[in-house]
C-alpha cells in the first residue's frame, strides 16, 4: 500500500516473533520481567522490549533479529551507523526494485477465533 511513497513506510519489526520466556537461575520463569498479573510486562520487561524494538528499527530489512534474549544488558542497545543514520525501511535496505512479494497472505487464525477470544477476555476480566 505504501511502497511507492517517498515520505512514509511501514516496516514489520519481528523482535518478538521467536522470543522465549526469560528464566531465572533455577530455570523457572523470571518474574521480575512481569507485572503482578503475570501477563503484562514490568518496568524491566518493557525496558527489554523497548531496546529490542529500537535495535530492530536500525537493522536492515531482511536482517532483523526475530528474538529478544532478556539479558538486561544496556550494552546491547545499538546506535545508528554513521553511514546509515536513519531507521531501516525496504527502500533504504535495497529492496525497492526487488521481487519480494508483499501480497496479502491469509491469516492462520480464523477471524471468529479473535472475536471469541476477545469476548472471553472481557468475561474473564469482568469476573
Amino acid at each position: 500500500r505504501y511502497e511507492q511513497r517517498e515520505d512514509f513506510a511501514v516496516v514489520i519489526q519481528p523482535f518478538f516473533r521467536n522470543t522465549l520466556l526469560p528464566l531465572d537461575s533455577t530455570s523457572k520463569p523470571d518474574m521480575s520481567f512481569f507485572a503482578a498479573d503475570c501477563f503484562h510486562f514490568s518496568v524491566r520487561g518493557y525496558a527489554e522490549m523497548a531496546m529490542a524494538l529500537w535495535n530492530n528499527m536500525l537493522e536492515p530489512v531482511g536482517e532483523k533479529q526475530t528474538y529478544n534474549n532478556f539479558t538486561h544488558d544496556r550494552s546491547k542497545l545499538r546506535c545508528p551507523n554513521p553511514e546509515k543514520p536513519f531507521l531501516s525501511t525496504r527502500r533504504n535496505s535495497g529492496f525497492e526494485n526487488s521481487d519480494v512479494s508483499l501480497e496479502k497472505t491469509e491469516s492462520s487464525v480464523p477471524y471468529w477465533a479473535v472475536i471469541v477470544t476477545a469476548v472471553a477476555g472481557v468475561l474473564v476480566g469482568s469476573l
